[in-house]
């Protein structure tokens, strides 16, 4: 019988469509089944080749060789999964495999994903794509009724090669150039250089910002307060100024002149994007963008209640309309308005939210029709779902409705300005009040004049938070949703950027402060990378391209290679420390590592760590944390509340000893089993409690 190979993206993926295929035979590598074999990447199985694997020459880092502009960028595979790629070159050679189907993420990486791995096992039979935008078994089983063609997809992965070769031209490259010149790792590419740009500009705008002093002008009216209308509000700088404005009208009476009357009605936001989730989840949690990925993608592929997180799209195509009820119910267990709204007839009230034109590879984030288990999802998975949730339910809310009223009062050639909001329709905006109380100033002729005087300080720019970061860089076309996160985790890791203690405020360090002066400044704008990244656009709708666009990139490449040899700025490194090394007394150079921070040799392999590792370790006198030395003699416990140390077990002597737990958990087996006294179990315990 003649199967098809099915390729998903992680085990995870994998292990639901063999479920929903009915391939039961499980091994290390893949599931089969009478039609179907599904086997796995895990992300990404190759890479590009590296500058040393195309020419051996490019292995030393030398100005004199840059830029490297290979004729032909290869692929290589990734050394940790070699072996899940051995064993789907194998599937794919069967015999009784006669074609495959793409079933990676319906994205441009996710094409690429799988487009690699069949490129390197040179598979020759048919392929398909399986595109859907939901992991319910309802989208997969219809998906699968409905495979197109690979080639309809070939622009989306000509634009996914492209963009991984121009980041490698422009990013290997001018990273070389700099590193080379200046002499410290200094990482630049086409989009993380202007996304650190923007969290500079910002630190600038605050650090040049002056507060100054101003007044401001109220009258006061019927428990009301009107504002001095005026194209200056800060005309006046000092309270004598104020006072003496003040001191002309005190005692006049003031003529009612206008009255406006104004209704706004106001449909409920449109579903989220992904770049506005993490922008929200990051205002209301403090989430990073990576967090918040994490989070919906979870929601996506393993509880099957959202649908395709990578989106860049509000809006839903029209064939989506007959699903609404049943998304409805699949909520209304855990949000009682959808109960009322299921009672109501599921009508959608925001009907704009249908449109195909608005729609590219997916649609916008809303809850499939899987019924949620709270009890299955973690505090901050809720957190996320529930906003997604509550998106999607304002848009069978009635609109917000709001009557603005505006009263001019005149006062001898000042003019005071009265606002005030009735709410009419609370519509989507639920907890607002409706009223219909409000002060009629149709009726009123004239005011006498009672004034006060406010002293006010001008507030300075707000630096850029992870949110605002995603609002600039989607406005300015960098990057995708897909990638947005994975740049400012670069840019952190890369130690050009941090985060501030305990919030989400993000700061450029020393080293990335320096970069963004000795880096092209054509790099450091968004312009040419948000070009580039339309072009992309183009080309994954087959509208460019891909050699257009690379001749593109290589000429700049070019262009950027001799700016950063011809430049003549200076670089200091801030990181170099006063501490000398001891083995040959070199300045160390501190280092921010996964694992804490190092002091790393400029010159030598010495490094050590900056502060104490704080292990789970407790200290048998105050049971607090204990910290790990590093001593001559090997690593030690040290207590830094009471100095208490203790030796430091290796493996195999951790093995040997039994934990209070590992106690517990055996004598609660004892007592369960009855056993007598002397068994071969309680003589084990025994022997650890004796410590043999």
């Amino acid at each position: 019988m003649t199967k098809k190979l099915i390729i998903a993206e992680k085990p995870s993926v994998a292990r639901d469509l063999a479920r929903i295929l009915n391939a039961k035979t499980k091994t290390k590598n893949y599931f089969e089944g009478e039609k179907y074999i599904v086997t796995w990447a895990l992300g990404h199985l190759l890479t590009l080749k590296m500058p040393e694997d195309i020419e051996k020459s490019w292995a030393e880092w030398n100005m004199n060789q840059l830029p490297m502009l290979p004729k032909k960028l290869g692929i290589k595979p990734l050394p940790k999964t070699t072996a899940q790629l051995k064993a789907i070159g194998n599937l794919a050679k069967r015999k009784d495999v006669t074609g495959a189907v793409i079933a990676t993420d319906a994205g441009r990486e996710g094409e690429l994903v799988a487009r690699w791995i069949l490129e390197w096992v040179r598979f020759n039979k048919p392929v398909e794509r399986l595109w859907i935008s939901s992991q319910t078994d309802k989208a997969v089983k219809e998906g699968f009724r409905t495979l197109k063609p690979s080639k309809q997809y070939d622009s989306l992965y000509h634009s996914a090669l492209s963009r991984s070769k121009a980041d490698w031209l422009v990013g290997l490259n001018v990273t070389r150039a700099l590193t080379v010149k200046y002499s410290d790792n200094l990482s630049a590419g086409r989009v993380q250089t202007p996304t650190l740009a923007f969290v500079r500009n910002q630190e600038e705008k605050i650090e040049k910002f002056m507060p100054t002093t101003f007044f401001t002008i109220e009258l006061l009216a019927f428990g009301q307060k009107g504002k001095l209308e005026t194209k200056n509000p800060h005309q006046f700088k000092e309270r004598k100024n104020a006072e003496e404005f003040v001191g002309r009208l005190n005692g006049k009476i003031g003529h009612v002149a206008n009255v406006e009357k104004k209704e706004k009605s106001q449909s409920a936001p449109l579903p989220y994007d992904l770049t506005e989730l993490q922008r929200v989840a990051n205002n209301h949690y403090g989430f990073s963008a990576k967090r918040t990925l994490s989070l919906v993608q979870s929601l996506y592929e393993t509880h099957k209640i959202v649908s395709y997180p990578r989106t860049d799209s509000k809006y839903l195509p029209r064939d989506i309309a007959s699903s609404m009820k049943e998304r409805l119910e699949a909520i209304a267990g855990s949000f009682d308005v959808a109960k009322r709204y299921i009672k109501a007839g599921s009508v959608v009230k925001q009907t704009a939210v249908f449109n195909d034109n608005k729609v590219s590879d997916h649609y916008a984030l809303i809850p499939t029709e899987e019924r949620v288990r709270a009890e299955k999802l973690s505090s901050d998975e809720w957190k996320i779902y529930k906003l997604i949730v509550e998106r999607f339910l304002g848009l069978f809310a009635e609109k917000h409705i709001t009557e603005t009223m505006r009263a001019k009062v005149e006062f001898d050639g000042a003019t005071f300005v009265f606002t005030s909001n009735l709410v009419k329709q609370a519509g989507w905006r639920g907890n607002d009040e409706v009223s219909d109380k409000q002060l009629d100033w149709s009726k009123i002729e004239s005011v006498k004049g009672e004034f006060s005087i406010e002293k006010n300080l001008t507030s300075p720019p707000k630096a850029l938070t992870e949110g605002t970061l995603l609002e600039k860089m989607e406005k300015s076309g960098l990057g995708t949703p897909a990638t947005r996160a994975e740049i400012i985790e670069k840019l952190i890791s890369s130690e050009l950027m941090e985060r501030g203690n305990g919030t989400s405020i993000l700061k450029t360090t020393p080293k990335g402060k320096q970069l963004l002066t000795l880096v092209n400044p054509s790099l450091v704008t968004p312009e040419l990378t948000a070009k580039w990244e339309k072009e992309l656009e183009l080309i994954a709708k087959g509208k460019m391209k891909s050699a257009e666009f690379l001749n593109e990139i290589e000429e700049v490449t070019t262009k950027l290679v001799r700016e950063i040899k011809q430049s003549e700025k200076s670089y200091k490194d801030f990181a170099i420390t006063n501490k000398k090394c001891p083995d040959c007394s070199s300045p160390l150079r501190e280092r921010n590592t996964r694992d804490g921070k190092f002091y790393v040799c400029t010159s030598c392999s010495y490094r050590r760590r900056k502060d104490a590792k704080i292990s789970n370790h407790r200290c048998p006198t105050c049971h607090k944390k204990m910290e790990i030395i590093e001593g001559s003699n090997g690593a030690y416990f040290r207590c830094k509340y009471d100095g208490t140390t203790e030796k430091m077990l290796d493996k195999s002597e951790r093995k040997k000893k039994m934990s209070k737990h590992e106690e517990r958990k055996l004598l609660k087996k004892i007592n369960q089993e009855s056993e007598p006294e002397e068994s071969p179990l309680a003589l084990a315990l025994k022997k650890a409690m004796a410590g043999e």
